[in-house]
């Protein structure tokens, strides 16, 4: 049995509570996310180089061995994008994002909706992509934490992305929906309180009086 087997429903750590409802689910792309997220073409073209100035030293030993070790690197590149395309589920409902992630050790990360600042879509061609999510206020979310699951560079105030999306415009357009009906539903609830506590009491000026 493998570890993700025992979950009630997949990608989520638990049932679903009344009223929410799952709206999309996906997960990255192995090989686009090896691209995107490991620069695995960076990575080849440095052991192509490599291997180009071996053989332009006259070191056919050298460039063979050098081309040993870029395979070699190649291989644990696009075998751990493979391993994180099949341990991920990104998933979104209609309260939330949840991240499922991790290789070695699974693990659950809940983003509510209310507390998106926003999301940004970056296009990687043929219809992939991936989506930045802002969070508004204080976050217990490390960078250490989300990758390879965060927006590169974002130390101080970590990101969480999904990454190497097929068909990420959909995914970004049903999360736009979904927390834009959310949002004014959080500001009703919040705003009804306020409204009681400023409306006078009726009476209250005879009862004093």
């Amino acid at each position: 049995m493998r570890e993700h087997d025992i979950e009630p429903i997949r990608g989520l750590p638990g049932d679903l509570p009344p009223g929410e409802a799952i709206l999309w689910q996906g997960a990255p792309d192995a090989w686009v996310f090896a691209r995107s997220a490991l620069g695995a073409r960076w990575i080849g073209g440095y052991f192509v180089a490599l291997v180009g100035w071996a053989l332009v030293s006259g070191t056919p030993l050298g460039a063979l061995l050098t081309a040993g070790f870029g395979v070699l690197a190649m291989g644990l590149v696009y075998g751990f994008a493979l391993l994180v395309a099949r341990s991920t589920v990104y998933t979104i409902t209609n309260r939330r994002v949840v991240l499922r992630v991790g290789v070695a050790l699974s693990k659950c990360i809940n983003l509510p909706l209310v507390k998106l600042g926003g999301a940004d879509l970056r296009a990687l061609g043929a219809g992939y992509g991936d989506i930045a999510l802002s969070l508004q206020g204080s976050s217990m979310l490390g960078y250490a934490m989300l990758w390879p699951h965060a927006r590169p560079f974002r130390l101080a105030k970590p990101q969480p992305m999904l990454r190497a999306l097929p068909n990420a415009a959909d995914a970004a357009g049903i999360l736009a929906k979904a927390t834009a009906a959310i949002v004014p539903l959080q500001q009703r609830s919040e705003a009804a309180p306020a409204a009681t506590a400023a409306r006078p009491v009726m009476g209250a000026r005879e009862a004093t009086a």
